[in-house]
């Protein structure tokens, strides 16, 4: 009996140790209560002002990101027109000597039809030939 009553003796005292703890959280004083409210009020500001300059901080990068993304559609945009103008140059350079030899061929095959025209009108053979091919 000796054992259970230790025992239960050391129960008691942890419970009224518990009970004596809570009563002295219980009381609390009007003037204790207004201080932690003061002090929770002026936390929860310097919450607020902590979010706002978040907000002002994450809206100025969001600018930032915006300009860098303009600039960088910018910058390609001139790099592709550039390219489509220099095809377009390159392709002209390209051709013009093409179409010079073209128009100097065409410009001889006039002349050679202008003698062969003069030279059937003096033989007839000639002619009959040119006019066989659909030249006269």
């Amino acid at each position: 009996m000796g054992l259970f009553g230790v025992s239960l003796m050391a129960i008691v005292l942890a419970i009224s140790e518990q009970a004596n703890a809570q009563a002295q959280e219980i009381v609390i004083t009007g003037r204790e209560i207004v201080e932690r409210l003061t002090r929770l009020e002026e936390g929860q500001k310097h919450l607020e002002q902590r979010i706002a300059d978040v907000e002002t901080r994450l809206g100025q990068r969001l600018d930032e990101v915006r300009e860098f993304l303009l600039w960088g559609f910018g910058v390609t945009f001139a790099g592709i027109f550039a390219l489509v103008g220099f095809v377009l140059w390159d392709r002209r350079t390209a051709l013009a000597p093409a179409v010079r030899r073209i128009e100097e061929l065409q410009e001889r095959e006039r002349r050679l039809e202008a003698a062969l025209r003069e030279y059937a009108a003096k033989a007839p053979e000639l002619a009959e030939a040119l006019r066989k091919a659909g030249l006269m």
